[in-house]
Protein backbone atom coordinates (compact mmCIF):
# COMPACT_ATOMS: atom_id res chain seq x y z
CA UNK A 1 0.00 0.00 0.00
CA UNK A 2 1.16 3.48 -1.07
CA UNK A 3 1.53 5.71 2.51
CA UNK A 4 -0.30 3.30 4.61
CA UNK A 5 -1.72 4.80 8.00
CA UNK A 6 0.22 6.22 10.41
CA UNK A 7 -1.64 8.12 13.02
CA UNK A 8 0.92 9.38 15.68
CA UNK A 9 -1.11 8.92 18.37
CA UNK A 10 -0.48 5.07 17.82
CA UNK A 11 3.11 4.75 18.06
CA UNK A 12 4.16 7.70 20.15
CA UNK A 13 5.70 5.82 22.56
CA UNK A 14 7.71 4.33 19.74
CA UNK A 15 8.73 7.17 17.89
CA UNK A 16 9.65 9.16 21.36
CA UNK A 17 12.32 5.81 21.98
CA UNK A 18 13.30 5.62 18.02
CA UNK A 19 14.13 9.22 17.82
CA UNK A 20 16.56 9.18 20.39
CA UNK A 21 18.04 5.61 18.99
CA UNK A 22 18.60 7.82 15.76
CA UNK A 23 20.03 11.02 17.44
CA UNK A 24 22.93 9.04 19.48
CA UNK A 25 23.65 7.12 15.99
CA UNK A 26 23.50 10.94 14.32
CA UNK A 27 25.45 12.53 16.77
CA UNK A 28 28.36 9.81 15.95
CA UNK A 29 27.84 10.29 12.26
CA UNK A 30 28.52 14.06 13.28
CA UNK A 31 31.35 14.07 15.47
CA UNK A 32 33.23 11.06 12.68
CA UNK A 33 32.42 12.43 9.16
CA UNK A 34 34.36 15.43 7.47
CA UNK A 35 31.91 18.94 7.04
CA UNK A 36 30.34 18.94 3.85
CA UNK A 37 28.23 22.08 2.60
CA UNK A 38 24.89 22.75 4.59
CA UNK A 39 25.53 20.19 6.97
CA UNK A 40 24.72 17.14 3.52
CA UNK A 41 27.01 15.02 5.88
CA UNK A 42 24.98 14.56 9.08
CA UNK A 43 21.74 12.77 7.53
CA UNK A 44 20.65 9.53 7.21
CA UNK A 45 20.00 7.76 3.84
CA UNK A 46 17.44 4.85 3.30
CA UNK A 47 18.35 1.45 2.59
CA UNK A 48 16.21 -1.06 1.02
CA UNK A 49 16.24 -3.29 4.86
CA UNK A 50 16.38 0.59 6.71
CA UNK A 51 18.79 3.24 7.17
CA UNK A 52 22.67 3.68 6.90
CA UNK A 53 25.11 6.20 8.31
CA UNK A 54 27.06 5.67 5.21
CA UNK A 55 31.08 4.82 5.57
CA UNK A 56 32.72 7.43 8.06
CA UNK A 57 36.21 7.03 9.64
CA UNK A 58 39.32 7.28 8.64
CA UNK A 59 42.15 4.81 7.19
CA UNK A 60 39.48 1.81 8.11
CA UNK A 61 35.89 3.50 7.92
CA UNK A 62 32.58 1.99 9.52
CA UNK A 63 29.08 2.44 8.87
CA UNK A 64 26.36 2.47 11.47
CA UNK A 65 23.04 0.82 9.71
CA UNK A 66 19.45 0.58 11.23
CA UNK A 67 17.63 -2.57 10.21
CA UNK A 68 13.87 -1.97 10.48
CA UNK A 69 13.41 -5.54 8.74
CA UNK A 70 15.68 -7.78 11.19
CA UNK A 71 15.12 -4.71 13.87
CA UNK A 72 18.90 -4.89 14.85
CA UNK A 73 21.40 -2.23 14.55
CA UNK A 74 24.30 -3.34 12.56
CA UNK A 75 28.13 -1.48 12.89
CA UNK A 76 30.15 -2.77 10.14
CA UNK A 77 34.11 -2.01 9.37
CA UNK A 78 35.98 -2.27 5.88
CA UNK A 79 38.17 -4.42 8.21
CA UNK A 80 35.77 -6.98 7.90
CA UNK A 81 34.19 -6.39 11.34
CA UNK A 82 30.71 -6.50 11.98
CA UNK A 83 28.83 -6.59 15.36
CA UNK A 84 25.08 -6.32 15.69
CA UNK A 85 22.43 -6.09 18.57
CA UNK A 86 18.74 -6.61 18.37
CA UNK A 87 16.55 -3.11 18.70
CA UNK A 88 13.24 -4.30 20.44
CA UNK A 89 13.30 -4.49 24.36
CA UNK A 90 16.38 -1.47 24.66
CA UNK A 91 15.68 1.58 26.46
CA UNK A 92 17.88 4.16 25.66
CA UNK A 93 20.76 4.50 28.24
CA UNK A 94 20.65 0.58 26.78
CA UNK A 95 21.17 1.39 22.85
CA UNK A 96 23.81 4.05 23.78
CA UNK A 97 25.90 1.80 26.06
CA UNK A 98 25.00 -1.11 23.19
CA UNK A 99 26.13 1.41 20.70
CA UNK A 100 29.78 2.75 21.67
CA UNK A 101 30.38 -0.96 23.27
CA UNK A 102 29.97 -2.18 19.66
CA UNK A 103 32.16 0.84 17.53
CA UNK A 104 34.32 -0.11 20.60
CA UNK A 105 34.52 -3.76 19.63
CA UNK A 106 35.86 -2.70 16.18
CA UNK A 107 38.65 -0.23 17.03
CA UNK A 108 36.95 3.54 17.48
CA UNK A 109 36.35 4.90 20.38
CA UNK A 110 34.19 7.41 19.86
CA UNK A 111 33.15 10.06 22.35
CA UNK A 112 29.71 12.09 21.67
CA UNK A 113 30.35 15.58 22.52
CA UNK A 114 26.54 16.49 23.63
CA UNK A 115 25.34 13.03 25.02
CA UNK A 116 21.56 14.48 25.07
CA UNK A 117 18.95 15.13 23.21
CA UNK A 118 18.69 18.01 20.71
CA UNK A 119 15.69 20.13 20.75
CA UNK A 120 13.52 17.44 22.51
CA UNK A 121 10.86 18.35 25.20
CA UNK A 122 12.32 15.62 27.76
CA UNK A 123 16.39 16.24 27.56
CA UNK A 124 17.89 13.40 30.09
CA UNK A 125 20.85 12.32 29.17
CA UNK A 126 21.24 9.15 26.91
CA UNK A 127 22.81 7.50 29.74
CA UNK A 128 20.73 7.26 31.95
CA UNK A 129 17.53 7.74 30.48
CA UNK A 130 15.63 4.12 30.96
CA UNK A 131 12.11 5.84 30.14
CA UNK A 132 12.17 5.64 27.06
CA UNK A 133 11.60 1.85 26.22
CA UNK A 134 9.11 1.30 23.54
CA UNK A 135 10.20 -0.66 20.62
CA UNK A 136 6.83 -1.71 18.83
CA UNK A 137 8.82 -3.52 15.67
CA UNK A 138 5.56 -3.33 13.22
CA UNK A 139 5.45 0.41 13.96
CA UNK A 140 9.53 0.66 13.18
CA UNK A 141 9.01 -1.27 10.49
CA UNK A 142 5.99 1.11 8.80
CA UNK A 143 7.68 4.20 9.71
CA UNK A 144 10.79 2.67 7.54
CA UNK A 145 8.40 1.66 4.76
CA UNK A 146 6.82 6.00 4.83
CA UNK A 147 10.28 7.35 4.88
CA UNK A 148 11.04 4.71 1.60
CA UNK A 149 7.92 5.57 0.00
CA UNK A 150 8.43 9.39 0.32
CA UNK A 151 11.66 9.56 -0.61
CA UNK A 152 11.36 8.37 -4.18
CA UNK A 153 8.32 10.98 -4.09
CA UNK A 154 11.00 13.65 -3.19
CA UNK A 155 13.49 11.95 -6.08
CA UNK A 156 11.33 12.54 -8.71
CA UNK A 157 10.25 16.20 -7.96
CA UNK A 158 14.19 17.06 -7.44
CA UNK A 159 14.67 15.69 -11.05
CA UNK A 160 12.21 18.41 -12.25
CA UNK A 161 14.90 21.05 -11.62
CA UNK A 162 18.09 22.43 -12.71
CA UNK A 163 18.77 24.00 -9.61
CA UNK A 164 21.97 23.15 -6.95
CA UNK A 165 19.34 20.45 -5.35
CA UNK A 166 20.80 18.82 -1.78
CA UNK A 167 19.97 14.85 -2.02
CA UNK A 168 17.11 13.09 -0.22
CA UNK A 169 18.25 12.80 3.02
CA UNK A 170 16.34 11.95 6.50
CA UNK A 171 17.79 14.26 9.57
CA UNK A 172 17.75 12.53 12.52
CA UNK A 173 17.44 15.45 15.09
CA UNK A 174 13.44 16.91 13.49
CA UNK A 175 13.06 12.93 12.20
CA UNK A 176 11.84 14.16 8.88
CA UNK A 177 12.82 13.36 5.27
CA UNK A 178 13.18 16.33 3.26
CA UNK A 179 15.02 17.59 -0.10
CA UNK A 180 16.43 21.14 -0.71
CA UNK A 181 16.92 23.58 -3.83
CA UNK A 182 19.15 26.54 -3.77
CA UNK A 183 19.25 29.64 -5.55
CA UNK A 184 22.73 31.12 -6.09
CA UNK A 185 22.13 33.88 -4.43
CA UNK A 186 23.71 34.19 -0.64
CA UNK A 187 21.15 34.74 2.12
CA UNK A 188 21.16 37.81 3.88
CA UNK A 189 21.43 36.61 7.82
CA UNK A 190 21.47 38.60 10.73
CA UNK A 191 24.54 38.66 12.61
CA UNK A 192 23.63 37.05 15.58
CA UNK A 193 22.39 33.76 13.63
CA UNK A 194 24.59 30.65 14.92
CA UNK A 195 27.10 28.70 13.09
CA UNK A 196 24.77 25.93 12.56
CA UNK A 197 22.05 27.74 10.70
CA UNK A 198 24.51 30.50 9.37
CA UNK A 199 26.32 26.86 7.06
CA UNK A 200 22.52 25.17 6.40
CA UNK A 201 20.88 28.62 4.92
CA UNK A 202 24.05 30.51 3.50
CA UNK A 203 21.87 30.64 0.24
CA UNK A 204 18.20 31.00 -0.40
CA UNK A 205 16.64 27.68 -0.43
CA UNK A 206 12.87 26.21 -1.05
CA UNK A 207 12.50 22.68 0.97
CA UNK A 208 9.94 20.14 0.69
CA UNK A 209 9.69 17.15 2.67
CA UNK A 210 7.64 14.75 5.29
CA UNK A 211 7.57 14.52 8.81
CA UNK A 212 5.36 12.22 10.88
CA UNK A 213 4.35 15.05 13.66
CA UNK A 214 5.28 16.57 16.19
CA UNK A 215 3.78 18.53 19.85
CA UNK A 216 3.02 21.20 18.03
CA UNK A 217 1.21 19.78 15.12
CA UNK A 218 -0.13 16.62 16.07
CA UNK A 219 -0.33 14.33 12.84
CA UNK A 220 1.99 13.46 9.89
CA UNK A 221 2.01 15.91 6.86
CA UNK A 222 4.17 16.86 3.82
CA UNK A 223 5.71 20.47 3.84
CA UNK A 224 7.48 22.65 2.41
CA UNK A 225 8.90 26.31 3.28
CA UNK A 226 11.49 29.37 1.37
CA UNK A 227 14.09 30.90 3.85
CA UNK A 228 15.05 33.65 3.82
CA UNK A 229 10.81 33.72 3.53
CA UNK A 230 9.88 36.44 1.14
CA UNK A 231 7.46 39.14 1.23
CA UNK A 232 3.76 38.23 0.43
CA UNK A 233 4.56 34.43 0.43
CA UNK A 234 1.08 33.43 2.19
CA UNK A 235 -0.29 34.79 -0.52
CA UNK A 236 0.14 32.78 -3.42
CA UNK A 237 -2.00 30.13 -3.86
CA UNK A 238 -1.37 26.17 -3.25
CA UNK A 239 -2.76 22.87 -4.77
CA UNK A 240 -4.15 20.62 -3.85
CA UNK A 241 -7.16 22.91 -2.27
CA UNK A 242 -6.69 20.51 1.08
CA UNK A 243 -3.44 22.10 0.92
CA UNK A 244 -2.46 25.60 3.43
CA UNK A 245 -0.36 27.65 5.07
CA UNK A 246 0.68 27.13 8.86
CA UNK A 247 2.56 29.71 10.79
CA UNK A 248 5.66 27.96 12.25
CA UNK A 249 7.67 30.02 14.70
CA UNK A 250 8.61 33.28 12.67
CA UNK A 251 7.72 31.79 9.11
CA UNK A 252 5.39 29.75 8.04
CA UNK A 253 5.08 26.39 6.21
CA UNK A 254 3.20 25.31 3.25
CA UNK A 255 1.47 21.85 4.72
CA UNK A 256 -0.55 19.03 2.91
CA UNK A 257 -1.77 16.84 5.54
CA UNK A 258 -0.84 12.97 5.12
CA UNK A 259 -3.95 11.95 5.45
CA UNK A 260 -5.43 14.03 2.71
CA UNK A 261 -2.78 12.75 0.50
CA UNK A 262 -3.76 9.17 1.83
CA UNK A 263 -7.57 9.54 0.79
CA UNK A 264 -7.19 11.40 -3.07
CA UNK A 265 -7.70 8.87 -6.09
CA UNK A 266 -3.86 9.22 -6.83
CA UNK A 267 -1.83 10.27 -3.58
CA UNK A 268 1.43 10.04 -6.01
CA UNK A 269 0.03 12.67 -8.10
CA UNK A 270 -1.43 14.62 -5.47
CA UNK A 271 2.03 15.15 -3.18
CA UNK A 272 4.00 16.21 -6.28
CA UNK A 273 1.25 18.91 -7.43
CA UNK A 274 1.35 20.07 -3.59
CA UNK A 275 5.21 20.32 -3.83
CA UNK A 276 5.33 21.78 -6.96
CA UNK A 277 3.10 24.71 -6.27
CA UNK A 278 4.50 25.53 -3.21
CA UNK A 279 8.06 25.30 -4.83
CA UNK A 280 6.55 28.05 -7.43
CA UNK A 281 4.61 30.13 -4.53
CA UNK A 282 8.24 30.97 -2.92
CA UNK A 283 10.46 30.97 -6.40
CA UNK A 284 7.79 33.47 -7.90
CA UNK A 285 8.00 35.80 -4.77
CA UNK A 286 11.74 35.44 -3.79
CA UNK A 287 12.18 36.39 -7.57
CA UNK A 288 14.46 33.10 -8.89
CA UNK A 289 14.88 32.63 -12.29
CA UNK A 290 12.11 29.47 -12.56
CA UNK A 291 11.96 29.12 -16.18
CA UNK A 292 16.35 28.99 -16.38
CA UNK A 293 16.09 26.21 -13.41
CA UNK A 294 13.17 24.04 -15.07
CA UNK A 295 14.42 20.63 -16.30
CA UNK A 296 12.72 19.46 -19.67
CA UNK A 297 11.37 16.65 -17.48
CA UNK A 298 9.00 18.79 -15.61
CA UNK A 299 7.48 21.29 -18.84
CA UNK A 300 6.91 17.93 -20.43
CA UNK A 301 4.76 16.95 -17.28
CA UNK A 302 3.32 20.14 -16.92
CA UNK A 303 2.38 20.19 -20.63
CA UNK A 304 0.74 16.87 -20.55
Amino acid sequence: MLFPPMPLEEWRDTKQTLHRFLQIAGKVRLDQSPLRNHWWNVPFHLTARGLTSRPMGGETFFTIDFDFVRHLLRVECSTGQDVSFGLAGLSVAGFYRQLLDALASVGYQVRIAQPVPFDLADSTPFAVDNEHATYVPAHANRYWQILGQVSLVLEEFAGRSYAKTSPVHHFWHTMDIAVTRFSDRRADLPDGVDQVTREAYSHEVISAGFWFGDDEFGEPAFYSYTAPEPAGLTEEPLSPAQASWMPRGSSHLALLRYDDARASADPRATVLEFLESAYLAGARRAGWDIEALRHPRAAAIEAG
